[in-house]
C-alpha cells in the first residue's frame, strides 16, 4: 500500500490500534480497554485481509453489545467508551455515518456526564464533516466533469482551473510536513519537467500552515508550478472543498474538464500523464 500521511481520526480504519489511545478516554478503566483492544485487533486483522463490511464483523460487533451489557445499564465512562468505540468503527472502517451518528447521540443523551458525552457535540460535528467529505470523494471519479476553483495564488496572482482549458492538469495536495509526500515530490519534479512542454502542468495545494517554510522549500526544491495556500492545514479550504482526508492526494484532469484519475503517483502517474497527452 503507498505510504499516505492522513488525519489522526482518519486512521483508523487502516490502522486501528496505532491510535486507540486518542480514542480511548483517560477515565475508562484498564479493565474495559484491556477487553475492548483483543476486539480491536481480531477487525484490524479481518479488515487487512479483505473484509469490508459490516457483516463480515457480525461476531466481533456483538462482542461490544456484550461488554456494554456487562455494565447492567451503569452510565459509566466504561458503558459510553465501549458505545463510543463502536461508534468510531462504524464511521472509519464501514463509512456508515448514520449508524455512527446515532450511536454518538445515544452517549450524548443517555450518557451526559461521561467524557465522551461532554465530547459529542465535537463528535458529531466532526463525523457530519467526513460524511460530506465520503459524498464529495464519490463524485471525484475518472470521466467525470471536474469541479474547478478560482482562488488566489501563493504569490497572490489569480488562480483558476478554467486557464488550464486544452492542458492535462494535475491538483496535488501535499504538504512540507508529510514525509509521503516529500517521497513522492522527486517523481512529481520528473513527470513535470518530462511532459509540461507538451502540455502538462500542475496546481499544488499546500496543507502548511507556515508560509515562510513552504516558499523555502518550494525554492529550495525548485517547484515551479502554482501553489494555492491559505495557511490552515488540515482546514485549507480547497482540501475540504474535494473532501480531502490523506496525502500526498492527486487529480488528474484531462483537457477537456474530465477527470482521469486520483491518487495517481509513481510510475501510474507517468503512464496517465503520457496517454492524456496522445489524445
Amino acid at each position: 500500500m503507498t505510504a499516505l500521511f492522513k488525519r489522526t481520526v482518519a486512521t483508523v480504519a487502516v490502522a486501528f490500534l496505532a491510535c486507540l489511545a486518542p480514542h480511548v478516554h483517560a477515565q475508562t478503566t484498564n479493565s474495559i480497554k484491556d477487553q475492548i483492544q483483543p476486539i480491536v485487533e481480531k477487525i484490524q486483522v479481518k479488515f487487512g485481509t479483505g473484509s469490508k463490511t459490516e457483516a463480515d464483523f457480525t461476531g466481533e460487533l456483538k462482542q461490544f453489545d456484550t461488554l456494554l451489557a456487562q455494565q447492567n445499564g451503569a452510565k459509566t465512562e466504561d458503558a459510553a467508551e465501549i458505545i463510543y468505540v463502536k461508534a468510531v468503527i462504524y464511521a472509519q472502517m464501514f463509512g456508515d455515518f448514520d449508524k455512527a451518528t446515532a450511536l454518538i447521540k445515544k452517549i450524548k443523551s443517555d450518557y451526559p456526564a461521561t467524557r465522551p458525552g461532554q465530547d459529542a457535540d465535537k463528535i458529531l460535528d466532526e463525523m457530519a464533516k467526513q460524511a460530506e467529505s465520503k459524498k464529495i470523494q464519490a463524485n471525484l471519479v475518472a470521466g467525470k466533469p471536474f469541479p474547478g476553483f478560482s482562488e488566489t495564488e501563493l504569490d497572490g496572482k489569480p488562480l483558476s482551473t478554467d486557464s488550464f482549458k486544452g492542458k492535462v492538469l494535475l491538483i496535488d495536495f501535499w504538504a512540507t510536513w508529510c514525509p509521503p509526500c516529500r517521497a513522492e515530490l522527486p517523481n512529481v519534479i520528473a513527470t513535470y519537467k518530462k511532459y509540461h512542454p507538451q502540455g502538462f502542468e500542475i496546481i499544488g495545494v499546500s496543507l502548511d500552515s507556515d508560509k515562510d517554510k513552504l516558499v523555502s522549500f518550494i525554492k529550495e526544491q525548485d517547484m515551479p508550478w502554482a501553489q494555492y495556500f491559505d495557511g490552515q492545514g488540515w482546514s485549507n479550504k480547497l482540501a475540504a472543498k474535494y473532501g480531502v482526508e490523506a496525502i500526498p492526494y492527486t487529480i488528474l484532469v484531462g483537457g477537456d474538464g474530465k477527470i482521469l484519475g486520483t491518487e495517481l503517483r509513481g510510475d501510474d502517474l507517468d503512464a496517465a500523464v503520457a496517454k492524456a497527452l496522445k489524445k
